[in-house]
């Protein structure tokens, strides 16, 4: 099993672009020595860890009879399928079939094994169609490289279309509206004019009359995975440090499901960095849970259909560009 080249581009419009990089779940969701099942863009999948550390992700089906490998028996460095016990290496290669030793499945590379990275605590996975199997190249965001800056992943599933969930961080003015009771979004005008500004990555959606406020620029960033980049002003009860960031990505897990990624970061260093991590850990967590869930319930909401029937307006310009944007890529996929 492979992503298939013959997808119809609203399957992949709806299941998630191929040939990138996609991030998963949390690196701490498999342990060393343990298996978990995983769904993304719609198929099934096994994330493997040995007891090194090593990851490995394979499609979820035995080449036997297609039986969960999920279900199976972990032994160290390779899974053995519960239903006959074929062994499968981590690269999908049948390493033995013990009912019929010698089998002509023996040392053949039968189950799709994507190639995997670990980064600031999360799974990236390169989802390549039959064509692209190959890794593409992945520049990390840098929030997430630089040693100034310090991170903390919030992860989340929510019941809604991935690009949804893309949408809502394209759209810097709901900030104003659906967190004005937050401890950060509080300030500033609930009236604003927005820009796209191209960069070489992707472009900004930024207020053109207010910056440092609220939530007034967004960028979106494609670089082998597409995430989000956005700074939000800290109150002073925030304690000492520069502003807060976020880098958001979004996984499709199938249709109707998405698993998403927020960073939360600040840069900061020395006794600001412990002040920082005391401060968040005890105090500022739960803050931003709280307008994670905001934005959960207000999407969940929304019926399925609508993008469909909507009357939109000038500050939907960064939507409106994301969606043609993927519909774009959608289509050249499936062609």
């Amino acid at each position: 099993m492979t992503l298939s080249t013959s997808a119809t581009a609203d399957h992949i419009y709806a299941h998630g672009l191929r040939n990138q990089w996609h991030a998963v779940v949390p690196s701490r969701f498999v342990a060393p020595g343990g298996m978990r099942k995983v769904t993304a863009l719609g198929e099934q999948w096994l994330l493997f860890r040995r007891s090194d550390g090593t990851l490995a992700m394979l499609a979820d089906r035995c080449p036997h009879r297609g039986a969960p490998l999920s279900l199976g028996k972990h032994l160290g460095d390779r899974v053995a399928c519960w239903y006959h016990g074929v062994e499968v290496e981590t690269d999908g290669t049948v390493s033995s079939v013990p009912g019929l030793p010698g089998c002509n499945l023996e040392g053949k590379k039968l189950v799709t094994s994507l190639p995997v990275r670990e980064v600031s605590g999360a799974v990236l996975a390169w989802f390549g169609d039959e064509e692209h199997p190959e890794p593409g190249e992945l520049t990390l965001p840098d929030p997430l490289t630089d040693p100034e800056v310090d991170a903390f992943l919030c992860y989340a599933e929510w019941n809604v279309p991935w690009r949804f969930a893309m949408e809502n961080l394209l759209d810097p003015m709901h900030g104003a509206f659906l967190h004005h009771e937050s401890h950060t979004m509080f300030e500033g005008d609930t009236t604003a004019k927005f820009r796209i500004r191209e960069t070489d990555r992707g472009y900004f959606f930024e207020k053109t009359d207010q910056r440092g406020v609220n939530f007034d620029w967004v960028e979106l960033c494609r670089t082998g995975a597409d995430w989000v980049d956005l700074s939000i002003p800290y109150p002073p009860s925030a304690g000492p440090g520069g502003p807060f960031g976020i880098v958001g990505m979004a996984c499709p897990v199938d249709e109707g499901r998405t698993g998403v990624f927020f960073w939360r970061y600040r840069r900061v260093e020395g006794w600001q960095r412990d002040s920082w991590r005391f401060l968040y850990k005890t105090l500022i967590e739960q803050r931003h849970w709280d307008v994670l869930e905001q934005d959960r319930v207000m999407l969940e909401a929304m019926p399925a259909d609508a993008d469909q029937h909507e009357n939109l307006y000038q500050h939907d310009l960064g939507v409106v560009r994301l969606r043609r944007l993927y519909r774009t890529a959608a289509e050249a996929q499936s062609a």
